[in-house]
């Protein structure tokens, strides 16, 4: 691949981001940041809306943590991309293996982390897919994207802003309902990140999930930093969640799903039982 075609960006929102700015990623200029409660959207909004790209070229937008969370540097990403068929739409890197094997999709994972959030990110999902079989969904290491940490063509960003601009539109204008729920604080890190900002977080999984049009690449999330949770005592456990939610996907045999849930609920007694 010619790396001329390889665009990575790292968003600086900040004097201190841009100092930090890792080497290998060029700063996507948030300094103004005009927009804070949208975190990483507005930044990357504002380049899709009004940038030319290259349409055999790849585009990433990552935050500052990016090497925290993931532990890969800009080098590593592109070795990595450059690997890739060229048929491929998507290059995925998300870390937290155990976030993504556990829960049934992603948005079983965020309601896990935000209490009483399903029903709005139900709502949302079928805004913008109403063919969608949000209860049915199963999400698994090919197609979970966390944190906005995936390497894309334009074809996709193209397909990504405008199914997020649905739900932009709707925040905007901040009516009673969704648009009052998506602006609503949840906890994270001690403050209060609206919701919206963890609902954009998981369109590109919706698209991958929803849309087979779509060809997705992973980069091995077994490998990449977990996370906190005491899920990671159960590694191997994880591993055959996620292969299960694989082989359902891909076979669509309704015994592997059944499998799964089964193992699951074992995992989540036995955590019970700890934590007494």
């Amino acid at each position: 691949m010619n790396d001329i075609h390889l665009h990575l960006h790292q968003i600086c929102y900040s004097p201190q981001t841009l100092a930090a700015l890792e080497p290998g990623f060029a700063p996507l200029d948030n300094l103004a940041n005009p927009r804070p409660d949208w975190r990483e959207y507005w930044p990357i909004r504002e380049f899709l809306l009004h940038s030319s790209m290259h349409e055999d070229g790849w585009y990433g937008f990552f935050s500052p943590k990016f090497r925290t969370k993931t532990g890969l540097a800009a080098q590593s990403v592109r070795q990595f991309v450059a690997e890739q068929p060229q048929d491929t739409d998507v290059v995925l890197f998300s870390p937290f293996f155990d976030q993504i094997a556990f829960p049934l999709n992603i948005f079983e994972q965020g309601a896990m982390q935000h209490p009483d959030t399903l029903g709005t990110f139900r709502e949302c999902a079928l805004a913008i897919a109403p063919d969608a079989a949000f209860d049915a969904l199963v999400m698994d290491s090919t197609n979970t994207v966390f944190c906005n940490f995936l390497v894309a063509r334009p074809r996709f960003w193209r397909e990504w802003v405008a199914k997020c601009e649905v739900l932009f539109g709707i925040a905007e204008a901040g009516a009673a309902g969704l648009g009052s729920r998506l602006n609503g604080p949840t906890a994270h890190d001690g403050d209060g990140v609206p919701l919206k900002v963890f609902v954009i977080e998981r369109i590109a999984s919706l698209i991958l999930a929803t849309d087979k049009r779509w060809k997705s690449v992973a980069y091995n999330a077994m490998s990449l930093p977990w996370s906190q949770s005491p899920l990671t005592q159960f590694r191997l456990e994880m591993a055959f969640l996620d292969a299960l939610k694989i082989a359902y996907n891909s076979r669509g045999h309704p015994q592997y799903l059944e499998s799964f849930h089964r193992l699951r609920q074992i995992l989540s007694e036995s955590l019970q039982q700890m934590q007494r």
